[in-house]
């Protein structure tokens, strides 16, 4: 048994000096070079229009953590699904308690509106009402 765990630590120890080599050797080989057009943004061969520190919808944040909360439970569901014959109903009661938690946390998403691009005028009156600024609703549109 002690020998596994040995295995696992030599792994890790051999994946952190690959990494850290390459940094090292990286930090050595880089060119140090600067100019001008090697700070500009590149646009596949274009000439760059405007600035390209521009606002970035939050929206793609939001859905992005949603996205992750929502992708990580296979983490999860695939060891359960290898050893699921082997430990019995006891593992079949703990998953089907973690899937109902991850369903109320989308019906919560989804109730709160965070699954719509868009929000409505109306939603962002009921956030302003809680608190929230009009400056966190970039997608804002009018209902028609």
């Amino acid at each position: 048994m002690l020998f596994d765990f040995a295995n696992i630590f030599v792994f890790l120890v051999a994946g952190l000096v690959f990494i850290l080599l390459n940094i090292a050797i990286s930090g050595i080989a880089q060119t140090r070079l600067f100019s001008k057009e090697k700070s500009m943004a590149y646009e596949c061969g274009e000439e760059p229009i405007g600035d390209t520190r521009i606002k970035f919808n939050t929206r793609f944040y939001v859905i992005a953590l949603i996205f992750l909360i929502f992708d990580v439970e296979i983490v999860f569901l695939f060891p359960w699904a290898v050893v699921y014959r082997k430990i019995g109903m006891l593992a079949f009661v703990e998953m089907l308690i973690f899937i109902v938690i991850l369903l109320v946390g989308l019906a919560y998403v989804w109730a709160k509106g965070d699954l719509e691009w868009i929000r409505s005028i109306q939603s962002v009156r009921e956030d302003a009402e809680s608190g929230k600024s009009i400056d966190q609703h970039p997608g804002v549109h009018q209902e028609s």
